[in-house]
């Protein structure tokens, strides 16, 4: 055999050896998580809560007729003893509002007729607030069903909740003994950009805020959703509502943040099917959405998103591909001829490389209830995830504007760490008709 073929075969065979190892130690954490990670169907089955507590659903919602119908008919359906439900209508400019009150009115099989709702219609959103963020606080002191309730949910407009959601959640709360408890929405996966790039997006986000880390109490890395988060009222009042994160682009993490720093415990669940979330409509939704993400997470650091970027890469993209490289040319490598050696080491790391990468991602696709298959789109999905990133990067390195919610906000780039309070994000150019970017 030649002597460059038999480098280039060693070289496999470090290589597989490498993503071997790697997805290995990925897949033992993932099956931790997941394992020790609380499912909110545990609890389907748990009867409401002996006095249940009034919940407020507030659902913020800017120009989304195509999702309100949907939301308004799963939450008629809740099976929940004493359910408010507020629609904040955040600058619509189409018919969000006839088309909640079109579901709201209609015959509905299954329907609970105790839930009540109300619509508020908000018509500007001061320039020192993010819009959502407003929404939601208006909603909360100006509307009738919120005002007292002893619990708060905030939903986004495009989720879809099981019928046992709420009765499931707050089962779920008091049983841990939160004061806000948030939950990884299963998400849908019809178009191609959900089917490839989403699955990587969500795990990347769930690597740098594992779920075991939110739910280590007393020491947290606090981390919440804003499609769903439960607050007690005496948590929410205690650390300031959504007027204390009014500058957040990313209020959900802000606010389990203040959850955790006041002393009171936060939690994390996974939705288990039980409320499914549509985020974005098309790539270009997507990219807007996912850029606005992972630039907060990454505490608005061009260096950390740039990091992290290549770190997804490299494990997401070149590890599978180096696997299966060292197994395809090991196997070829290993016909005609007698030194066996470099050609079987490729053809075993290769191997191992492979399938430890299969079940990891086999694991995490179940756990977002994606077929299996889509496992194969993994590596295509960790190219477009990593340009996101890159062009997060880019944008904010630049000065560019983040565009969500119908509003322009300017971001100051961070040198490093997560400031004490939160500085404004600085909204420009409050042109309502910006495509919602969620």
């Amino acid at each position: 055999m030649a002597t460059a073929t038999t480098i280039l075969l060693v070289a496999l065979a470090v290589a597989g050896a490498g993503a071997a190892a790697y997805w290995s130690i990925a897949l033992a954490k993932i099956a931790q998580g997941l394992r020790n990670g609380p499912s909110l169907r545990d609890h389907a089955r748990s009867a409401a809560p002996e006095g249940a507590p009034g919940v407020c659903i507030v659902a913020p919602a800017h120009n989304e007729r195509g999702a309100i119908g949907d939301l308004v008919r799963s939450l008629r359906r809740q099976d929940y003893p004493s359910l408010g439900v507020v629609l904040a209508l955040d600058r619509c400019t189409d018919d969000t509002r006839d088309v909640a009150q079109r579901a709201i009115d209609e015959p509905l099989e299954g329907a609970n007729g105790a839930v009540r709702f109300e619509i508020i219609e908000i018509e500007r959103c001061p320039e020192e607030w993010a819009g959502k963020t407003h929404a939601a606080w208006h909603a909360t002191r100006h509307a009738a069903l919120a005002r007292g309730a002893p619990m708060l949910l905030y939903a986004d407009a495009d989720t879809v909740f099981d019928p046992a959601c709420v009765r499931a959640a707050v089962s779920l709360l008091r049983e841990r003994g939160l004061g806000l408890l948030s939950l990884l929405s299963t998400l849908t996966s019809r178009r191609w950009h959900e089917r490839t790039a989403q699955p990587v997006a969500a795990f990347e986000l769930m690597r740098q805020y594992p779920i075991q880390n939110a739910n280590d109490w007393p020491e947290p890395r606090p981390f919440a959703n804003g499609q769903f988060m439960l607050f007690t009222r005496e948590v929410y009042d205690d650390i300031g509502g959504h007027e204390s994160v009014k500058h957040d682009l990313l209020e959900d993490i802000a606010l389990a943040r203040l959850v955790a720093k006041r002393g009171h415990r936060p939690g994390l669940a996974i939705a288990d099917g039980l409320l499914v979330c549509d985020m974005y409509d098309d790539w270009g939704a997507f990219v807007r959405g996912w850029k606005r993400i992972f630039t907060e997470a990454c505490n608005r650091r061009v260096d950390r998103l740039r990091q992290r970027a290549i770190r997804l890469f490299l494990t997401d993209v070149a590890l599978p591909l180096a696997g299966a490289c060292a197994l395809l040319v090991g196997v070829a490598a290993l016909v005609g001829t007698a030194r066996v050696a470099a050609p079987l080491a490729a053809t075993l790391t290769g191997a191992a490389a492979t399938a430890m990468w299969l079940l990891a991602w086999g694991a995490v696709m179940r756990a977002q209830h994606v077929p299996a298959r889509r496992v194969l789109n993994t590596p295509l999905g960790g190219v477009l995830v990593t340009y996101v990133m890159l062009a997060a990067a880019y944008d904010l390195s630049r000065g560019h504007a983040t565009h969500w919610g119908g509003r322009a906000y300017r971001r100051e780039r961070r040198a490093g760490g997560v400031p004490k309070q939160q500085t404004s994000a600085g909204a420009v150019d409050g042109d309502s008709h910006t495509p919602d970017a969620r």
